[in-house]
């Protein structure tokens, strides 16, 4: 069952629509025109190289994260000390 990206040609509202076999037409959920092109889109492709490379990145993003809080508490409790 594919799922279609389209642009409607009288909004510009663009869409993903899956397509069944008992699926009526598509049309733009905005306008419900049905004057639309269909877009090319990217395949979702995924190694286990890609994989490795956004696992990395979200560990390095976490560790960025606990640091600001950490920073953020310690900021925060040496105020408690100057109060």
């Amino acid at each position: 069952m594919p799922i279609y990206e389209y642009q409607c040609r009288a909004c510009g509202h663009t869409f993903e629509y899956l397509i069944l076999p008992s699926s009526p037409a598509p049309q733009c959920p905005a306008c419900q025109h049905q004057d639309l092109q269909k877009l090319i889109s990217l395949c979702a492709v995924s190694s286990e190289t890609t994989q490795q490379a956004h696992l990395s990145a979200a560990r390095k993003q976490a560790q960025k994260t606990t640091r600001d809080k950490q920073y953020e508490e310690h900021k925060q409790a040496h105020r408690m000390e100057d109060h």
